[in-house]
C-alpha cells in the first residue's frame, strides 16, 4: 500500500496510480491517525508479556479509545442540544 522507494519499472508505476492501491494508501493514513491516537492515550508501551498478553493490552486500548471518542460525540451532541434551547428561549 505504499508506493515503493527509488526507480520503478513501468508496472509498479501502473500498479501504484490504479484506484485499489491509492484507496489503500488513504486508508493507511487513516490507521496512522488511529494508532497515534492510541499511542497519545497510554498504547506507546506494552507492560503484558506474550503475544496473548499484547493482543490483550491492544483489544483494551482499542476500547479505550472507542469509549473515549462516544464520549466526545456525545459531549458535541449535548452542547448542540443546549444551544438549541438557548435560540428558543430567546426567541
Amino acid at each position: 500500500m505504499l508506493p515503493k522507494k527509488g526507480k520503478r519499472c513501468a508496472a509498479e508505476c501502473e500498479r501504484e496510480h490504479g484506484p485499489r492501491f491509492i484507496a489503500q494508501r488513504h486508508q493507511h493514513a487513516a490507521i496512522e491517525s488511529t494508532i497515534s491516537a492510541l499511542e497519545a492515550h497510554g498504547l506507546d508501551r506494552c507492560p503484558d508479556h506474550g503475544l496473548d498478553g499484547f493482543r490483550r493490552y491492544v483489544a483494551l486500548a482499542v476500547v479505550g479509545r472507542n469509549v473515549h471518542r462516544l464520549g466526545a460525540i456525545l459531549l458535541t451532541q449535548e452542547a448542540e442540544a443546549q444551544r438549541r434551547r438557548r435560540r428558543k428561549r430567546a426567541a
